[in-house]
C-alpha cells in the first residue's frame, strides 16, 4: 500500500486498461513513472509485462463483445487495432479460432495472474488460476509465429525459386518424402500439424491441399488456431499421457500427445534453421530465429 492508502498494484492495472493509455509509454505517464520503472513494477507485481496484460485482456473483451452482437470490425478497432486482419490474427493465435466464427464457453484466456476481463468494464481476479506452463506456452507460440513469418519470407521468391531444389536427398523423417526446396519444407511444416489435429481430434486427413505461397499461409493460420486450442485443451485436462490409436497406421499404432507436441515442436525447429539457410542462399534476408529475439519483440509491440 502507499501512504495515502491506495493499492499502487490497482493504480498500475488502472493504467494498463485506460482506454486513453494504448502505448507503453502512455500507460507510464497514466501512473505517473517511467516506462522502465512501470514495466519493472507490474512485472513483479503481476507477473505479466504491461503491453502483453493489455492485449491479452483487450482481447479477452473482445470475445465477450463479439458474443454479444459486436462486429468483428467494431471489436478490432476497440481493441486498439490499425486492421481487423490484424486483429484477426491476433485473436486466431489467442483464442483459438477466427473472431468471425462464433463458439461457446468462456472469454478468458490463460494468464499467470488470474487478472482478466469482467464485463461490462471491470477486471476479475481468478485466485485458482492454471494455465500452460510458460516455457511451453512460449515455444509453442513461437514456433507458429516464426512458420508463419518464413512462410511470408517466401513470397519474395518467384515461383521456380520457390519450388528449386538445393539439398537433394534431405530428408526429415525416413518414412517421408525429399524437402529439398522452400516450398517442400514449409509445405510438411503445415502439413505436420495439419495431420495430427486431424489424427488427435478424430477427423479425416486433409487431403488435396495447394502447396502454393498464398494458399500455404491460409492453411497454416487455419492450423495454428486449431493446434493452439488443441494443445491447450490438452493442458486443461491433464492428458499429456492420454493415448491414441491411429487406425490408419499399418499396423495400427497408439502415441501419447505429450511425445506428439514434443515431436511436432523438435523437428519443426529442425525445418525452421533449415529453410533459412536455403531462403538466404536466394537472397531473401532471413533473422536467426532466436526466441529470445522473439519474445522480446511481442513484448514491445501491442
Amino acid at each position: 500500500m502507499t501512504e495515502t492508502g491506495r493499492d499502487r498494484l490497482r493504480e498500475l492495472l488502472d493504467a494498463v486498461l485506460d482506454e486513453e493509455h494504448r502505448s507503453l509509454d502512455e500507460m507510464a505517464r497514466g501512473a505517473f513513472s517511467s516506462p522502465y520503472h512501470f514495466t519493472r513494477q507490474l512485472s513483479a507485481g503481476a507477473g505479466e509485462p504491461p503491453v502483453a496484460m493489455r492485449r491479452r485482456v483487450m482481447l479477452e473483451r473482445a470475445a465477450w463483445q463479439l458474443r454479444h452482437g459486436a462486429t468483428v470490425t467494431d471489436a478490432a478497432f476497440a481493441a486498439g487495432y490499425e486492421s481487423v486482419e490484424g486483429f484477426a490474427r491476433a485473436f486466431a493465435r489467442a483464442h483459438g479460432h477466427a473472431p468471425s466464427h462464433r463458439v461457446g464457453g468462456g472469454h478468458w484466456l490463460p494468464a499467470p495472474n488470474g487478472i482478466h476481463f469482467h464485463p461490462p468494464t471491470s477486471l476479475w481476479v481468478h485466485t485458482g488460476e492454471r494455465t500452460m506452463a510458460q516455457p511451453l506456452d512460449l515455444m509453442i507460440h513461437h514456433d507458429l509465429d516464426d512458420t508463419r513469418d518464413l512462410i511470408v519470407l517466401a513470397k519474395q521468391l518467384d515461383d521456380d525459386a520457390y519450388r528449386a531444389e538445393l539439398r537433394a536427398g534431405s530428408r526429415v523423417h525416413s518414412w517421408e518424402g525429399e524437402e529439398a526446396s522452400v516450398a517442400a519444407v514449409l509445405t510438411s511444416q503445415v502439413d505436420t500439424k495439419e495431420v495430427w489435429v486431424a489424427a488427435i481430434v478424430g477427423e479425416d486427413f486433409p487431403g488435396g491441399r495447394s502447396d502454393d505461397v498464398g494458399s500455404l499461409l491460409r492453411r497454416h493460420d487455419d492450423v495454428a488456431a486449431r493446434w493452439l486450442e488443441m494443445v491447450r485443451d490438452i493442458e486443461r485436462r491433464e492428458a499429456w499421457d492420454d493415448r491414441i490409436v491411429d487406425a490408419l497406421c499399418d499396423p495400427p499404432e497408439s502415441f501419447v500427445l505429450g511425445s506428439i507436441v514434443a515431436h511436432v515442436l523438435t523437428y519443426s525447429a529442425h525445418r525452421r534453421l533449415g529453410v533459412r539457410a536455403m531462403l538466404r542462399e536466394h537472397g531473401v534476408e532471413a533473422d536467426e530465429g532466436d526466441p529470445i529475439n522473439w519474445l522480446r519483440r511481442r513484448s514491445d509491440t501491442a
